[in-house]
């Protein structure tokens, strides 16, 4: 399942969690966005022993977009550590993202 992350949320969830971090940053209006939704899902399910899924909406939460310069959506951010180690943009099959977060 994955999670929603904010603003508000996000230090404690994702730059503060325990184990590694999938973040995709998304929007309602993006098509992309919409047709990786359920890929994003799939991951959180699969994986949610070894890694924590979530989204994050880039129009309601514009601060955290902007500190991480999101400027195309879909953009998946792999955090470890509280730190980027990984990001990919726009819509990839599940098994290209799932090999580039070594999963």
């Amino acid at each position: 399942m994955a999670l929603e992350f904010t603003d508000e949320n996000f230090q404690s969830e994702v730059l503060e969690s325990d184990i590694p971090v999938l973040v995709d940053f998304w929007a309602e209006w993006c098509a992309p966005c919409i047709m990786l939704a359920p890929i994003i899902e799939e991951i959180g399910n699969e994986y949610n022993d070894k890694i924590k899924v979530g989204r994050l909406d880039v129009d309601s939460n514009q601060s955290t977009a902007v500190k991480y310069g999101i400027r195309s959506i879909p953009s998946l951010l792999f955090f470890k550590n509280g730190e980027v180690v990984e990001q990919i943009v726009g819509m990839q099959p599940k098994e290209n993202i799932v090999k580039k977060l070594n999963l």
